[in-house]
This record gives C-alpha cells, sequence and structure tokens, in this order.
C-alpha cells in the first residue's frame, strides 16, 4: 500500500511538472541596449530556413512576443529609431534581444570623400552628417529651409533667383552641391536655389567644409553639401505618404514605394509642392516672394549580389514661378505678367565592385539637362484671358546640359599602413540660348586625381592628395591638400587640413545676360579664373556612457581667395550689373559646439561661431575684416510617458557685411542688421509608429525684411524694398501627417 502512494505520488508530480512544462510559453523579449527598458510593438518576422513559411509578431507593452515555431527558423527585429537585427530562433526558447538605439550618429556611415563608406569618427575629413531624425524635427521641406539653421551658415533671397547660402563666409559658387554623388546643374547668378532641392526623399545629409577641390574638382572652395537619398536596405517593401500645409499658403504632398526582391530593388517617389506667394504688406498682385509650384519624380533600380552592386536612377524637376505685374494706369484693368519654368532632369548609373578582397572600383556616370523658359504675357483680368507679348526679347529659353564620367580604384584595409585611391573625374558642359554669347558655348574640365593614406600608428593618420585637370577655358594649376587625423586619446580627436582650391568662371558668368523686371545682369567673357587657400583645425571631445553622453568641438578656418568674383554695377540708373574679379577674398572665423545627450529623452546642442570677412579691391582700396557671430540653440525633448516629442530651434544671426563695386569703380558697403529665429514642433507616432502628427509654429519672431545700412549706392542688386532684404516670409504654423507602411 505504501509503494502505491509512493507510485501515485511520483505520477501526480511528473503530470503537474509536465503541465507546467507544456503551459509556460518561450519568449522573445526585446529591450533596448543602453538603458534595458522594453520596447514595446516592435515588428518580429519569423521565416523558416528553407523560406516556406512566415510569420508575423509585435511585442506587447511589456517588449514580449511568443515563440511560435517549430523548427529552426530565422528571426528579423526592427522599430523606429533603432538598428534592425537578425539572428537564428530555435523552438521553445526564449531570446532576449537588445535593439542599437540609432540616436548616436558615431556610427552614421558617410561616402562623401571617403575611399570606402565608413564611420563618421572614422573619416579624416570632419563630416557633419544631418540625419532623416533631425530633418523630420525640423519639419524641413527643402535645403535652404534645413542649412539656415546650421551654425556659420547665413540663407539669402530672392524673389525670382531663389534661396541662397554661405558657409565659411563664402557665396554659393563656391559650394559643390551633389545629390548622391552627381553634381546639381542649374546656377543662376552662381547660385543654385536651394529652395528647388526638396527634402521628401533623403536619408540624410553629409557636410563637408572647406576646400574639396582635390575630389570634387570646380565649386568646392568652402565645401561640398552631398544629399544621400533613400535606399530600402531591410524591407520587402516600404510606403510613405506625406502632407504638410502652412498658414502662408504653402501645400506640399508627397509619395514614395520601395520594393526588394532577391537581388533586386527598386523604388519611386513623387511629390507636388505648391506656394501661394507673400508680400509683408499685400497691397497689390506684385509678391516680392513668388508663387511657384513645384514637381517631382524620382525612381530607381538597384541590383546587388555578394561584392557587386549597380544601380540606375533617374530624377525630375519641374517648376513654375509666377512674377505678376502691378495693375496698369488709367483703368488699372491689365498687366504684365512674367512666368518662368524651370525643368531638371538628372539620369545617372552606377557601378561599384569589391576586387583583391581589399580593393575598389567604382565607376559613376550621369547626364543632365536644365532649362529655364521666360514668357511674358499680357493679362486682361476683365476677360481672364492672357495671350504671349509680340515683343521676341520678352520670351527666352536657357538650355544647358552636363556630362559626368567618374571612376575610382581604391584601396581599403584597416590595418594596412598605406591605403590609396586614384581616379579620373571628366565634365562638360554646354548651354544654349538667345541670351548666351553667340547663341551657344560649352566648358570641359578633364581631371586625374591621387590620394594616399599614411597610417603609420594606430590613432594617427595623414592624407596627402593631388589633382591635376585640364580645362577648355581656363590654364588649371596643380591642386593638392594635406589632411591629418590623429585620435589623441579615445575620446579626444584632432583634425587639420590645408588645401588649395580652383574654380573656373561658369558658363552663366562669362557669357549668359540674365534680364527680368528686378535683374539686369550680364556675364563677363574677361574674367580670370579664381584661386585659394585654405587652412582648417579641428578638435573634439566625446565622452559617452550607458545612457549619457556630451562633446565639445572648437574648430578654425582660414580661406584666402584670389582674383576672386563679385557683382559690380555698370548703370545704377538701368540697375545693370557685370562679374569682375577683384584681387582678394579672405573668410576667417571659429565654432565653438557642445551636444548633451540623456538617452533616450533629452537632446541638448549649443553652438558659437564668428565668421570674417575682408575684401581687398584694386588699386588698394580694402575693408577691415568684419566678424559676424551666431548663435544656435536645439532642444529636444521627448516626454516618455505620452511618447511625445517637443522641439525648439534657435538661432541668433549676427549683423552681415556686403561690399560691392559701384559704376564709378567706387567701393560700397552694406550691414544687414542681426535678427533671431525661433521654430518648434510637437510629435507623435500613432498605429504602432506607423503614422506620425507633427505641428508647430515658424519665424516666430515674425522676421520679413531686415534693414540694411551703410551706403547702398543709391540701390542694391535686387528690387525689393530699398535698404532692405528679405529673409523669410514672417510668422507662421504648420501642421504635417505621415504614414509608414512597411512589411520585413
Amino acid at each position: 500500500m505504501k509503494q502505491l502512494k509512493k507510485s501515485l505520488l511520483l505520477v501526480n508530480l511528473l503530470f503537474w511538472c509536465a503541465f507546467f512544462g507544456h503551459a509556460q510559453k518561450a519568449l522573445i523579449s526585446v529591450k533596448d541596449s543602453r538603458n534595458k527598458e522594453p520596447v514595446a510593438f516592435a515588428n518580429i518576422v519569423l521565416e523558416n530556413t528553407d523560406h516556406t513559411t512566415c510569420q508575423i509578431a509585435v511585442t506587447d507593452i511589456d517588449g514580449h512576443a511568443e515563440n511560435m515555431v517549430k523548427s529552426t527558423s530565422l528571426i528579423s527585429v526592427s522599430y523606429v529609431g533603432y538598428k534592425p537585427y537578425n539572428d537564428t530562433l530555435f523552438p521553445g526558447t526564449n531570446l532576449t534581444i537588445l535593439l542599437t538605439p540609432q540616436v548616436y550618429n558615431m556610427d552614421e556611415v558617410v561616402v562623401t570623400g571617403q575611399y570606402v563608406p565608413q564611420a563618421v569618427d572614422k573619416s579624416i575629413f570632419r563630416v557633419k552628417v544631418i540625419g532623416s531624425k533631425q530633418i523630420e524635427q525640423r519639419a524641413s521641406n527643402n535645403l535652404n529651409d534645413l542649412m539656415s539653421g546650421e551654425l556659420n551658415i547665413r540663407s539669402s533671397n530672392d524673389g525670382a533667383l531663389g534661396s541662397k547660402i554661405t558657409m565659411q563666409g563664402l557665396g554659393g559658387e563656391h559650394i559643390k552641391f551633389i545629390i548622391d554623388g552627381v553634381p546639381v546643374i542649374g546656377r543662376m547668378n552662381g547660385n543654385i536655389d536651394l529652395g528647388q532641392l526638396n527634402l521628401y526623399n533623403v536619408e540624410h545629409i553629409e557636410v563637408i567644409e572647406g576646400p574639396m577641390s582635390v575630389i570634387y574638382g570646380s565649386n568646392a572652395l568652402a565645401g561640398v553639401i552631398n544629399i544621400i537619398t533613400k535606399e530600402n536596405k531591410n524591407t520587402r517593401y516600404t510606403a510613405n505618404g506625406n502632407a504638410y500645409v502652412e498658414s502662408v499658403g504653402v501645400y506640399n504632398f508627397s509619395a514614395d514605394a520601395s520594393v526588394r526582391k532577391n537581388r533586386w530593388g527598386g523604388s519611386v517617389a513623387l511629390a507636388r509642392n505648391f506656394f501661394d506667394g507673400y508680400s509683408p504688406v499685400d497691397t497689390s498682385r506684385s509678391k516680392q516672394w513668388k508663387p511657384k509650384r513645384q514637381y517631382n519624380v524620382d525612381a530607381s533600380l538597384n541590383y546587388s549580389h555578394k561584392d557587386l552592386k549597380a544601380g540606375i536612377s533617374a530624377s525630375y524637376f519641374n517648376e513654375l514661378l509666377v512674377d505678376k505685374g502691378n495693375l496698369i494706369k488709367p483703368y488699372y484693368e491689365t498687366a504684365f505678367d512674367n512666368h518662368f519654368n524651370t525643368n531638371r532632369l538628372t539620369t545617372k548609373f552606377d557601378v561599384s565592385k569589391r576586387v583583391f578582397k581589399d580593393r575598389y572600383f567604382t565607376v559613376l556616370g550621369s547626364y543632365s539637362t536644365y532649362d529655364r523658359v521666360k514668357n511674358t504675357y499680357f493679362t486682361d483680368l476683365t476677360t481672364l484671358e492672357s495671350n504671349l507679348t509680340t515683343n521676341t526679347s520678352d520670351q527666352d529659353t536657357s538650355r544647358f546640359n552636363q556630362y559626368l564620367l567618374r571612376a575610382e580604384f581604391s584601396k581599403s584595409k584597416q590595418e594596412s599602413i598605406v591605403n590609396y585611391q586614384l581616379g579620373f573625374d571628366l565634365n562638360y558642359e554646354n548651354g544654349a540660348g538667345k541670351r548666351i554669347l553667340n547663341q551657344k558655348q560649352n566648358q570641359g574640365d578633364y581631371a586625374s586625381y591621387l590620394s594616399l593614406k599614411y597610417s603609420p600608428m594606430v590613432r594617427f593618420m595623414i592624407q596627402p592628395g593631388l589633382r591635376y585637370s585640364y580645362n577648355t577655358k581656363y590654364a588649371a594649376p596643380l591642386v593638392y591638400s594635406l589632411n591629418l587625423k590623429w585620435d589623441i586619446r579615445e575620446e579626444l580627436s584632432l583634425r587639420a587640413s590645408y588645401a588649395k582650391g580652383f574654380r573656373a568662371p561658369s558658363i552663366k558668368e562669362l557669357y549668359l545676360e540674365f534680364v527680368d523686371v528686378n535683374h539686369n545682369i550680364r556675364g563677363n567673357e574677361n574674367l580670370e579664373a579664381e584661386h585659394s587657400q585654405n587652412v582648417n583645425i579641428a578638435l573634439k571631445y566625446n565622452h559617452e556612457k550607458e545612457t549619457y553622453d556630451y562633446g565639445v568641438e572648437m574648430s578654425l578656418f582660414y580661406n584666402n581667395i584670389n582674383h576672386s568674383i563679385s557683382l559690380a554695377t555698370v548703370d545704377f540708373n538701368s540697375s545693370l550689373y557685370t562679374y569682375v574679379n577683384v584681387d582678394n577674398m579672405i573668410t576667417q572665423g571659429f565654432q565653438l559646439n557642445f551636444n548633451n545627450r540623456v538617452y533616450p529623452w533629452l537632446d541638448i546642442k549649443l553652438g558659437y561661431g564668428e565668421t570674417g570677412r575682408k575684401q581687398i579691391f584694386r588699386d588698394n582700396v580694402t575693408y577691415d575684416m568684419v566678424y559676424s557671430p551666431d548663435v544656435v540653440a536645439n532642444v529636444n525633448y521627448l516626454w516618455r510617458k505620452t511618447d511625445v516629442s517637443f522641439s525648439v530651434f534657435y538661432k541668433y544671426n549676427g549683423a552681415y557685411p556686403e561690399v560691392f563695386l559701384g559704376d564709378n569703380g567706387s567701393v560700397y558697403q552694406t550691414m544687414m542688421e542681426s535678427y533671431n529665429t525661433l521654430d518648434i514642433s510637437v510629435s507623435r507616432w500613432f498605429w504602432h509608429d506607423r503614422m506620425n502628427a507633427q505641428f508647430g509654429a515658424k519665424n516666430l519672431f515674425n522676421n520679413t525684411n531686415i534693414n540694411l545700412t551703410g551706403d547702398t549706392g543709391s540701390g542694391g542688386i535686387h528690387s525689393g524694398s530699398s535698404g532692405s532684404s528679405p529673409v523669410a516670409w514672417g510668422r507662421t504654423y504648420f501642421v504635417k501627417l505621415a504614414l509608414a507602411l512597411k512589411k520585413f
């Protein structure tokens, strides 16, 4: 009897052990790698090894999901703001997954000026990365919106020519703007209109300050801004939609979709932007900020297999800008209206292949075309009819084409003492139109370049570079540079560079005559090329802990440009201007940046900088160095209890000098008065991070036209209010909705 009781007790114990063992589910736990807190609503994809079955799961509020697999499977985990995670999952086992946050950009991979893509802190160049998260927080629609809030960068605007920036005190004609490695075509008055470079399909932006002429040639004296577009690397398909409305009369809509299957990937993106125009005092049809409508279309197809990656892409942009004229006396029933229609098409192919284990071969080719069509209409407001005027000089078309072929061969091995990069860069541009001298001009720039990266010690590297080029219009000098990076300690690094730059005048500066209601600018075929010398030094300290880090960076710069090209007055009465060479343009200054992050709820960035500008004109006419201060303060706060994000962006723009020549050879200097800008926004993700709602206010200090002091020489280059310059269209309020759908 006693033996029977023991047997029954043992059977009962085994039964309950089996029961509880069966009832206890195997769990997948997803946590943040920094603070070990659960990641709720993360997406989990479970797929067996032969890819025949697939299961989808989402973690609960505690970051848990059930392990449902019956056999060894592949697991993929993703969540907004974290790096995707891939591993192997076994049935019946518990698995804890630590997702790595992407809010820290120390591991951000950059490509601008690099031998191969690498982490930003490993780059010998000082690369500033502006990620998609920052673009979203600022609710920036175009490159001008984004860059105008950066330290030591100034933005200015023109009703017909659009917006432009200066960097390190040098204008947009000295900045190389590229999209995925292809130069942007279509400079007006030497500048790219940054309002035409929309950010709806941008992954991140890489900014290198200082001459990059060795690698990128002409127009890179002040630096390079490289826009990197989105690429689907981790999902089977992705679809996004955005709607943006701003109280001034801005209505923007965009959508994009991408798919990836096996070795192939493709994407398409569309956008429509509309602006209703603005004037500080709206008393006429003519607006200071002209109404415009924009269309963007982008498409790409990519193939990747092992060490080979290839792709083709096309991008099309169209803008219609309307300059409505004032009503004509005596009945005020008719007016002359100017329509400016801009078209830009860029097609590209690129191939990259790793060979011999640590050698890389890349080829990039592109064809870009740009045309700007001006039409003048006589508008009868009583019948609402518009007809082209009969004066042939009122109608004008200018067309430009650009061909690019670039190839590089590089060796990049981390443990190697010597690495190298060599390549050639062939650029050809032609322009046609009745306002171009002889109605057709062309210019070619063909170059080869070489750089060596020497690392005698683990923490020290030095990189000299040379570029030899042949320009069809100008004798190009041998351009050289020397860069070094020294990691003094793990948390402290020093970067320094010396570079020589060269810029040949563009076809437009040489031959184009630009005339409209507001401008009368004539090219000068006798211009000399610009030559520059530059020094940059940056010292950076960054201390990082599990959930907290801070960093301080101090940088200095010096630029000296010989034969600097500037606008000069030919006749004030007719507002006629032309391009001339001055003896020297010197800019120098510094930046001091501080960042402080408490992960994941607080991010603070503070910066102070000063930029000095000095122009030395021929006949020994010299203006002293004038310094302009900048202050930036950006704060991003996440209210974790509600998942609501708050963002504040402040900038102080100190008084800024402009110097130009008069018709009698006299020199005029003006100072734009200082002003403050402040933007705020609030955002939150909904529906398991598939939908985002954001609203906020921009330009809370209500800046419109900023006063100019000094001698303007009886008028300025632009037709805005005398003694003032437009910087913004006043205080506005915006709402933005975003939808993101993904399948892994």
